[in-house]
Order: C-alpha cells, then sequence, then structure tokens
C-alpha cells in the first residue's frame, strides 16, 4: 500500500485471494473457515498493516470490544491502582476501556455515569466501589447491562471482587501482638470507607478475641497530614507500644510526629500499615505493611466481567488474599 490510505477489507481479500465475506468471517469469527484460508486471510491482514473498523465490527458481531469503568475522582494509592489493574487486564485481552469518573459517590453520581458509558455501547461496566454510598447505590442500577462491583460490601446486590480487607488487618493486628504487646492501637481511615471500615472491624475483633483491651481509634483521612495529627496525638499517650495505621501514607505521616516527639520506631514502638505503596520499603524506618495485588484484582474482575457479558452468573463475591510484608518497622528492639 501506498499513500495514507488505509488498508480495505477488500485490499485483503484481494491479497488473499478470497472473497471479501470470507474475510469479514475470519476477522468476526462469524462463521467456519478452513484453516489454510484463514492462514492466507490473516498473513494478509499482517502484510498490510488492517485495522477494522470498530463501529462496522459492531455491526456484524453485536460487540464493540468496549468497556466502561466507573472510577472515584482520586490519586489515592488504592483506588488508582486497582483502576490500573483493572485496565491492564482488559487491554491484555484486547479490549479498550472507557472511564467515567465520580468526585462525589452518591446514587445519581452512579447512575449518571453508567447511563454515560450505556450511551456509549460497552459491552459491560465494573463500578469501582470503595465508598459507603457507592456500595447503597449499586441497588439502583439497571439490569440491562452486565455490572460487576470492585469492593462495594458484602450485600451488594451484583458480583464483587474485593481484596481480603478483614484478613489482611487481622493479620497486622496479630503480628503486633505476637511481637509481645498487651494491645495495638489503631488510626483509621474514614467512617464513610467501607475498606476503613473492614480494617477497623478486623483490628477490633482481633484483639477482642486476644482478650485484648480495645484503645480509642484515632480517625484519619487517608493523608499523610492526619497520619502527621495522629502521631502527635498518641506520642502523648502512655502506654503506646504498637499501632496499626489503615494505609501507608498515614503511617508516614505518624512515623515524623514520632521522631519529633523522640520516639524511635522500632525501638520504642511498632508501627505497620496498610497497602504497600512504592515507596514503603523505603520510609524510615522501611514499613511492615499489608499487601494488596492489584493486578489479580484486575484479572479477577475482568473474568467476573465476560462471564456476566457471556450470560452467565459469576459467584457472588471474590476475595484476593492479603499479604503480610515484614519489614524493620516491627523490627527487634
Amino acid at each position: 500500500m501506498t499513500g495514507t490510505r488505509h488498508a480495505s477489507l477488500t485490499d485483503v481479500a484481494e491479497l488473499a485471494g478470497v472473497s471479501h465475506m470470507t474475510v469479514s468471517r475470519v476477522i468476526n469469527g462469524t462463521g467456519p473457515v478452513r484453516a489454510e484460508t484463514r492462514a492466507r486471510v490473516m498473513a494478509a491482514v499482517e502484510k498490510l498493516d488492517y485495522r477494522p473498523n470498530s463501529a462496522a465490527r459492531a455491526l456484524v458481531t453485536g460487540k464493540t470490544g468496549n468497556l466502561g469503568v466507573v472510577a472515584l475522582d482520586s490519586t489515592l494509592y488504592g483506588p488508582a491502582s486497582t483502576l490500573y489493574g483493572i485496565e491492564n487486564a482488559a487491554r491484555e485481552a484486547g479490549y479498550s476501556v472507557t472511564i467515567t469518573s465520580v468526585s462525589a459517590p452518591n446514587r445519581t453520581s452512579i447512575a449518571d455515569a453508567i447511563e454515560t458509558l450505556r450511551r456509549q455501547a460497552v459491552e459491560g461496566i465494573v463500578v469501582i466501589a470503595p465508598h459507603v454510598a457507592t456500595g447503597k447505590a449499586l441497588a439502583h442500577m439497571p439490569s440491562d447491562v452486565p455490572l460487576v462491583a470492585v469492593g462495594g460490601g458484602e450485600h451488594a446486590p451484583i458480583p464483587v471482587i474485593a481484596v481480603d480487607q478483614y484478613d489482611g488487618a487481622r493479620r497486622a493486628t496479630e503480628h503486633l501482638l505476637a511481637l509481645g504487646h498487651k494491645t495495638v492501637w489503631h488510626v483509621a481511615g474514614p467512617a464513610d470507607w467501607l475498606e476503613a471500615r473492614d480494617r477497623e472491624l478486623a483490628w477490633r475483633e482481633t484483639l477482642e478475641r486476644r482478650g485484648a483491651k480495645v484503645p480509642r481509634v484515632v480517625r484519619g483521612d487517608w493523608s499523610s497530614r492526619s497520619g502527621y495529627e495522629a502521631g502527635r496525638s498518641l506520642a502523648g499517650q502512655k502506654g503506646v507500644g504498637a499501632v496499626f495505621v489503615a494505609n501507608d501514607q498515614m503511617a508516614l505521616g505518624l512515623l515524623r510526629a514520632f521522631a519529633e516527639a523522640g520516639i524511635s520506631v522500632p525501638r520504642d514502638v511498632h508501627v505497620a500499615g496498610f497497602d504497600d505503596v512504592p515507596e514503603a520499603a523505603y520510609f524510615s524506618p522501611p514499613l511492615t505493611t499489608v499487601r494488596q495485588d492489584f493486578i489479580e484484582v484486575g484479572r479477577r474482575t475482568f473474568r467476573q466481567l465476560a462471564t456476566r457479558i457471556a450470560g452467565h452468573q459469576p459467584e457472588a463475591r471474590d476475595l484476593v488474599p492479603a499479604e503480610l510484608i515484614v519489614r524493620e518497622s516491627t523490627g527487634p528492639r
């Protein structure tokens, strides 16, 4: 081919020596074609760098090759990494992804975002649902488009994929207790986040199962600043020997506040976080934390959505295991 004109289906048919209908069947998978003929067509496709017209292909197959994602408008590590994991899995499977972000998740904003994606003829939609309000909004979503949620809570009316927040927080709390502490303090995330609730519940119930005193919760907003304020508060408390922080960014602020107060980690206090952000291994000291496998979350999310697109019902709740990563912040004193 010469010039700037893109190769057409007819060009492929002429080079392969077959009809344009045969080329269409090969590319769209809409009918039987002999292996030898298929090989000739694909060789012609590669030589001409033929790119099927997605709109035309959708008319033939009823499939657009596009998925929608309703995402939180956030740069926080968890939501951003979840989105990356989903995009990565969809791309590996040959799908494109259209993202609609919401800044204030509620029933209206989620419904509007889903309607925007439906008008773009996506084959299925993923809702990243870390907020309590988002989880509740899922009960009112349309049933004529395949939907799955990442997060969304135990009672979401659609299939849910999530990291096992409860088990991850349990592991962190038990690790701190195993170091000989009588109790563990907790810097929690925002009360309207489902993940913060799960982590706090696991911390509380782990202490109760072990017969340990449950200290008051110090609540932050996921930011390092709020962790710093929490650290200043805890630095003035007597008997604080171990702290489980609900995310690594708040743990970073807490470490700074402790250092300013002359409290050495791990000599005086043991600290564990949650997320395993890329910087966690380079905190001072390197942070013990709970790792979430967002790539696996993406794979399972795509698999669940593909199952729904195919007309089948996947399992209601699919939990990805969390992993405790032990570093110097809970090391020997």
